[in-house]
């Protein structure tokens, strides 16, 4: 008699189950060295989940693997410690193991020799200042008023450079280079935040501060103790000039908010009283530097605005943006870009400050219209969710 096909499968399949179900086995899923990951010598115990085995491997461009812990054998011991893997890789990265990516830098120079672990370790802080040969007596006072807790940058908008090694200090600083352009346009070019990470705060200042009353350690004792994301020090307006009153030195305070400061102008900016620090001399912590460097538009140079909206950039203005009045500084000659003299030419004065007023307005429409696409996209977002 023909068997039924049907009927065999069925049969075969129900003396499968009795037999397993007798006779248990363990299943450990296996790794194989091909596909070893972190610097080469990772091993998996075989108490871990399948869950973690569903990321790709090799060559594979996902970001899926992120984020999963991973056991590396320790080269100079048999335990094995958990690394865990970065929670997601920088475009570009895709194809490297997740523990070789190293996603921050610095601007600490290093040697050429020995072991890396016995170089100096990256300093605390960082201070940038805008410089042309000219302003070298005054930069050097400036740069001494910095500890060695200070990683130096220059960016030098007239080309001269090793003219600053007259300076000790000089040769252990970062140099940039590029002829006639603005503090911002190097900023966003050579801040980038990843390379600013290690440092605990920023200072991008102008380079016509004087400094004769003012401590940077002390400074930042004060921004700590009040918990200020974006700062500045207060303007002596005896020995110096001033854009807005806000930012003028109190005599009875250690610091100053906006909202602690009296009456202030309806026109400083978008949110009128609600913590203001100008573009001459801010102070960022790290985090509100990655804020404040996205904001920095590439094509507007002048960074005129940016000091308007640096409410954007951290959680309460009020509290978290102030002028530390205890510790003080002098603004000498205000705006300076540009040639002196015949204002009808190209590169004059007059004609800079032209751009820097439009770009103004510029970064105005552009925020404003940014946020009302943002309420729309939200307003839209809202409507079609579904009732709770």
């Amino acid at each position: 008699m023909k068997s039924n096909p049907i009927l065999t499968v069925l049969s075969a399949a129900a003396i499968g189950f009795l037999i397993g179900i007798s006779f248990p086995v363990q299943i450990t899923p296996k790794v194989f060295p091909l596909f070893s990951l972190g610097d080469g010598n990772c091993t998996v115990s075989g108490s871990n989940k399948l869950a973690r085995f569903s990321a790709p491997f090799g060559n594979s461009t996902s970001n899926s693997a992120e984020g999963t812990p991973l056991l590396q054998s320790n080269a100079t011991s048999d335990s094995e410690k958990i690394v865990p893997a970065a929670k997601s890789k920088p475009k570009g990265a895709e194809r490297l193991p997740p523990n070789i990516v190293v996603r921050e830098s610095d601007l600490h120079l290093r040697r050429l020799w020995g072991h890396p672990r016995e170089d100096t370790p990256t300093r605390k802080y960082l201070v940038v200042l805008t410089v042309g040969y000219s302003d070298k007596v005054n930069v050097n006072a400036m740069v001494h008023k910095f500890s060695d807790d200070f990683d130096v940058m220059l960016f030098h908008y007239d080309g001269r450079t090793t003219e600053w090694d007259e300076f000790e200090w000089s040769k252990q600083a970062i140099h940039v280079s590029a002829r006639k352009q603005a503090k911002w346009w190097y900023a966003k070019r050579f801040m980038h935040p990843s390379i600013v990470a290690p440092y605990e705060y920023v200072f991008l200042w102008d380079q016509d501060l004087g400094v004769e009353t003012f401590d940077a350690e002390e400074y930042i004792k004060i921004v700590k103790k009040h918990g200020l994301e974006i700062s500045q020090p207060g303007l002596d307006i005896i020995r110096g000039v001033k854009n807005y009153d806000i930012n003028v030195r109190r005599n009875d305070t250690e610091i100053h908010t906006s909202t602690s400061a009296g009456k202030c102008s309806t026109d400083v900016h978008q949110r009128p009283c609600s913590g203001f620090v100008e573009v001459m001399a801010p102070v960022f912590t790290r985090e509100a530097w990655t804020c404040v460097w996205h904001m920095i538009q590439n094509d507007l140079v002048h960074g005129w605005g940016l000091d308007w909206n640096f409410w954007r950039c951290v959680d309460e203005p009020e509290q978290q943006i102030g002028v530390v009045d205890a510790q003080y500084v002098a603004h000498h000659e205000g705006f300076t870009l540009g040639n002196k003299g015949n204002d009808t030419v190209d590169g004059s004065r007059r004609k800079v400050r032209l751009r820097a007023s439009a770009e103004f307005g510029m970064l105005k429409a552009r925020l404003h219209n940014a946020d009302r696409a943002q309420a729309a996209a939200l307003l839209a977002q809202s409507n079609a969710a579904p009732p709770s």
